[in-house]
């Protein structure tokens, strides 16, 4: 009688552990769970999934419901149960169709890689957004092969499904992918602040590609209005025979970095004749309203010399460069840029005069980020991201894996269409 009880004690607890399960992993009718089995030696939990018998199933692309016609146990990786790695141990049914041939069914659960659920999909994609692949294999216990592959087919996918219609205002700049000179050019929507398109390389072809991209996810070259890039000749004309109706937008950073490099160009003359200058390159460089009080007197002390050191007038020819750049009258901006390219060109700050020549052979898109303010700062802050991350990871090398990562750092990609435990991007 007390060993019957028993039985019956426990078998009830087994169908409420049973249960238990059955609504945390979200299974419901026809599958339930058939069993569960706890490897303390191998520290792994297998949950046996089955189907109620007589069950008719649909499959992709045939809503009409069909017998089982025979079946196959599939395994998939799930969320660790605690510390210990969690299967999914499920007969999975194939049915046949009225057309003969034999499809099998796809589990709810079930993941776009083979041999993984949506919620564990899911958190490695969230691990794959903050630390390499390696650092992700090793914590999930997955090869770093397979990690990279989930997160290729998921970026792949989203990719493919991305509207780009009310594209109309771009920032495109290059990034290095190795050392020498191998590149990618990042191409973001500026207003959404996202990447929408990685190309291999940094010449015209690439945007002739991304125009090509655009028409293929229903936007239309024709209607962008805008692009920031740089002075890159390779950029200015792909823009101009590729997207024909955008303004380009120099941006203001890469001309005041410009003449930055001109007043180190400067010092390094300067300095070979006048030995007080050595050690003084950082603190040109930087902005006056960063640096100490210490270093405000000593930068003082060489702007008093500028009548003979033409260092300290390349420092002021800059200044002024920035102060005219943050004005909001183009009329105004016009007026006093051409004078200060013609005082420059007028002095014996060699570099300097470099820099004004290149504002005078690309005026018109210098002069139009004062009605635009459109900048390629954010890409910036996105390049700066995609360099740590290839550092940690020690570098990328193939250009799938590099664009892969960009898309996980910057796209701002919607994986909840592929993915329901995957939140939309905000």
């Amino acid at each position: 009688m007390i060993q019957a009880k028993a039985c019956r004690m426990s078998g009830k607890v087994e169908v409420v552990t049973e249960k238990i399960f059955e609504a945390a992993l979200s299974i419901g009718t026809p599958w339930y769970i058939a069993g569960i089995n706890f490897d303390e030696s191998q520290r792994k939990l297998k949950i046996r999934v089955d189907f109620e018998l007589g069950s008719r199933f649909a499959v992709p692309g045939d809503s009409a419901e069909h017998p089982v016609h025979d079946t196959v146990t599939k395994t998939y990786r799930h969320l660790n149960f605690f510390q210990h790695e969690c299967e999914l141990e499920v007969r999975v049914p194939r049915v046949k169709l009225p057309d003969g041939s034999v499809r099998q069914v796809n589990p709810p659960w079930a993941g776009k890689l083979s041999g993984f659920t949506l919620l564990f999909e899911a958190f490695v994609l969230l691990l794959c957004r903050e630390m390499p692949f390696s650092g992700v294999a090793r914590i999930t216990g997955v090869s770093v092969h397979r990690v990279m592959a989930l997160c290729a087919r998921y970026v792949d996918a989203a990719v493919a499904a991305a509207d780009l219609s009310e594209v109309r205002r771009l920032a495109i700049d290059e990034t290095s992918r190795a050392k020498g000179h191998e590149y990618v050019t990042l191409f973001a929507d500026e207003q959404a602040r996202k990447v929408i398109y990685v190309a291999e390389g940094n010449e015209a072809a690439t945007v002739e590609a991304f125009a090509v991209n655009l028409r293929a996810h229903h936007g239309k070259p024709t209607e962008i209005e805008s692009v920031s890039i740089d002075m890159w000749p390779a950029f200015i004309r792909g823009v101009t025979d590729h997207l024909p109706n955008a303004q380009i937008t120099f941006d203001k950073f890469h001309v005041i970095s410009h003449a930055s490099t001109a007043i180190d160009k400067m010092r390094r003359r300067e300095q070979k004749l006048d030995p007080s200058l050595k050690g003084l390159r950082w603190l040109l460089l930087k902005d006056r309203s960063k640096l100490s009080p210490a270093q405000r007197t000593e930068l003082d002390a060489l702007l008093a010399h500028m009548t003979t050191k033409r260092t300290a007038r390349a420092w002021q020819y800059r200044e002024q460069l920035r102060e005219i750049l943050t004005r909001k009258q183009p009329n105004v901006v016009r007026a006093l840029l051409h004078q200060w390219c013609t005082n420059v060109l007028r002095s014996k700050v060699e570099p300097m005069k470099e820099v004004a020549q290149m504002i005078r052979n690309h005026f018109e898109g210098i002069l139009a980020w004062v009605s635009s303010r459109q900048t390629n700062g954010f890409l910036e802050a996105i390049n700066g991201l995609f360099q740590a991350a290839k550092r940690k990871a020690r570098g990328y090398v193939r250009f799938r894996t590099i664009r892969t990562v960009i898309f996980l750092i910057a796209g701002k990609l919607d994986f909840s269409r592929l993915n329901p435990y995957l939140a939309q991007p905000t």
